[in-house]
């Protein structure tokens, strides 16, 4: 349960990909609040435990005060959050403080980047903090383009156009495929009141001449 902090700047440095990926004086503030030891309970390494921990203490009987001892363990639950920054779901474990934590920040980024480092007693903890505030730094290097609001109408005609495109590319697989026909349109039937032709190039009647009796 007890671990070092070389140990865990070792593990820290390798889950982060070296060096070279951390923010200029990000090593010596990550050295300067991993503690040198501390009681950490085993699986408060792989979650967000927000400083809830295993607790000891004493059972009290109350017909003789008979002291038996006794642990409290955390609230834990397996939640998938949502980081915008990396822009997909994070599973993570994480204990209801903590999850009161992440609401109240706005977010599981937020929460990562306004808590400080001596509050982040959990190794994964750490990991994700320098992951976050790496690429939060890169994305504030990147330009931003703004719009303007024909290019912004032209765009979202662009799409429109495309989802028809598709549906129209769709449709016509499907009637490939299923052998069916297309339906014709108003404007395609010919002039009014011209009757359709047969194959043999007579007229087709929908009035069935009267048959006669043989007497």
């Amino acid at each position: 349960m007890a671990f070092r902090s070389n140990e865990m700047m070792k593990k820290i440095l390798k889950r982060v990909g070296g060096d070279d990926n951390l923010i200029p004086g990000l090593k010596e503030t990550l050295k300067k609040y991993v503690p040198d030891s501390k009681i950490v309970m085993g699986r408060a390494k792989r979650g967000l435990f927000a400083g809830r921990h295993i607790q000891f203490g004493n059972r009290v009987s109350e017909d003789g005060g008979n002291k038996t001892r006794r642990s409290w363990k955390p609230n834990v639950q397996d939640k998938r959050l949502f980081s915008y920054i990396l822009d997909r779901h994070i599973r993570v474990k994480v204990t209801t403080h903590a999850l009161r934590c992440i609401d109240k920040a706005g977010g599981i980024d937020e929460y990562l980047l306004k808590t400080p480092y001596q509050k982040m007693d959990t190794e994964l903890g750490l990991i994700w903090k320098a992951k976050i505030e790496k690429m939060y730094e890169e994305l504030g290097k990147m330009d931003v383009v703004f719009f303007s609001l024909e290019d912004e109408a032209k765009l979202d005609q662009g799409f429109k156009d495309l989802k028809v495109a598709e549906r129209a590319a769709r449709r016509d697989f499907r009637r490939k495929f299923y052998g069916w026909k297309a339906r014709p349109k108003p404007g395609e039937q010919g002039e009014a009141g011209a009757a359709p032709v047969d194959g043999e190039g007579s007229l087709h009647h929908d009035e069935h001449e009267p048959l006669v009796a043989n007497a």
